[in-house]
């Protein structure tokens, strides 16, 4: 084809395109229908059948569920509280992407959001998971919401950035990783440490054998979450507060469990979350996972030490403190096939302390440290030249090219599992024996009970994926 009728017939799709834009000026929906990456999408054939592969080179062309290599990737926010927002800080300093759409049961809270940076607000996130202009999601809710919300978008087409912990059960988890694996979608995890150049090298020298063997590990006591039966509030305006429990049990509407961290907030209550053990125990267990070189596995046997676990009932308002002392007790042990022991102590929330034969290396939130130190200094000063310190960007990145993320839904999935067993282990209050392959119990009826919950109507589960 020659030059003057590739520009002729290239100028005969725009016009008609345009054309068609005009005419469908009208509704949101169809606005959306005709951006950029659909332009690319219906003018691409033409100019590919030119054999002009300088002109668009590979990869430039946008398809279903992947944006072209120069588009912009539109984003929707699903949940937009105290966490999201500083994700949403990170996102608007990107070039990668836009801020299409947010979604919150406040629809008060979403649509001051969404006036601020010129995006479109939705009570209902079904609405936002219809938008063709969304590619991909960012999702902070409470766990009580985290499966449907997760399964819908991949089935919706979506690229998935979850907060950590990624799920409130170890089957809803199994679930959201099967859902990203059949429909093809790149899932990160919010476990941020896992693109912090210390945790990264920190962790990498421990499986180098840096140390020797490993012989045991510190982890931190995370205290396990409690029952709340808060007393009655006005519901304010703009919040659907039956949506907002969701799943979960329908119960009055209370300032400080709407709240994650109040007094006490949601994250310490049973029916939403799984307390700081699984709140900042999905940072640290992450990093003995990480280090033990068990992304796709686990712990093999958990018990505990002390006396019974005896969660309290908060019947009104009050800080965290009275709760996270009661359900520190009993410790929570874990041992490894490899036969490492993984035991509470002194370790930061966010990291552990690894013992070795040949000496220890401490990890946690950007800190890499040894005795004798001279092994940490020498890893840490190999970071790359290219080192990708920036978890969003690497979820961006991935996008484009298709690669999974340093903190891929498998991972996140492992991770948030070694926390809910810690919990189930203090509910049965007795050693339990774990298959990290089948996901269950070893002869235990009972224990593998609390590997899924009941799901209020209408908001269930599917059976599989």
């Amino acid at each position: 084809m020659g030059a003057r009728k590739l520009a002729s017939d290239v100028g005969k799709c725009v016009r008609a395109i345009m054309s068609e834009m005009k005419t469908n000026q009208g509704t949101t929906t169809r606005r959306s229908a005709f951006s950029r990456r659909s332009f690319l999408q219906r003018g691409g054939a033409l100019v590919a059948g030119a054999a002009l592969p300088q002109i668009l080179p590979s990869g430039v062309l946008a398809a279903a569920g992947r944006p072209g290599a120069n588009d912009r990737i539109g984003l929707g926010f699903i949940g937009i509280g105290r966490q999201a927002e500083g994700l949403l800080q990170q996102v608007v300093r990107l070039v990668q992407a836009r801020y299409v759409a947010v979604a919150d049961v406040n629809l008060n809270r979403a649509r001051a959001s969404a006036k601020k940076h010129d995006a479109v607000p939705f009570q209902d996130y079904r609405r936002l998971l219809e938008r063709k202009d969304v590619d991909a999601v960012i999702t902070a809710t409470p766990e009580h919401w985290r499966l449907l919300i997760c399964v819908e978008a991949c089935q919706a087409g979506k690229d998935v950035y979850a907060e950590k912990p990624l799920s409130l059960t170890i089957r809803e988890g199994r679930l959201i990783v099967q859902a990203a694996r059949k429909y093809n979608r790149v899932f990160q995890v919010g476990s941020q440490q896992r693109s912090t150049w210390q945790n990264h090298a920190g962790c990498h020298l421990l499986r180098s054998g840096a140390i020797g063997k490993i012989t045991k590990v510190i982890a931190h006591n995370y205290p396990s979450p409690w029952e709340g039966q808060l007393p009655a509030q006005p519901v304010p305006d703009g919040l659907d507060w039956d949506m907002w429990c969701g799943p979960a049990p329908l119960v009055p509407y209370n300032q400080d469990l709407y709240l994650p961290r109040a007094n006490p907030g949601w994250l310490s209550f049973r029916p939403y979350a799984g307390g700081e053990m699984t709140g900042w125990g999905a940072h640290g267990y992450d990093q003995v996972q990480w280090a033990l070189g068990m992304d796709e596995s686990g712990p093999v046997e958990i018990w505990t030490e002390g006396p019974r676990f005896d969660p309290p009932t908060y019947t009104k308002s009050e800080s965290k403190e009275r709760g996270d002392k009661i359900c520190s007790e009993p410790k929570v042990y874990f041992r490894y096939a490899n036969g490492v022991v993984m035991e509470p102590g002194g370790a930061s929330m966010g990291g552990a302390i690894f013992h070795g034969e040949n000496g220890k290396v401490t990890i946690h939130r950007g800190v890499c440290e040894s005795d004798p130190e001279e092994i940490a200094i020498d890893a840490l000063r190999k970071r790359p030249p290219d080192f990708n310190d920036n978890h969003m960007k690497n979820w961006l990145d991935c996008i484009k090219t298709r690669a999974k993320p340093v903190a891929d839904v498998e991972i996140g999935h492992r991770s948030a599992t070694v926390c809910h067993l810690g919990n189930i282990a203090r509910w049965t209050g007795r050693k339990l024996r774990w298959d990290p392959i089948k996901e269950e119990f070893v002869g235990d009826q009972e224990a593998n009970q609390f590997l899924d919950r009941e799901r209020r109507k209408p908001w269930v589960a599917p059976e599989k994926i």
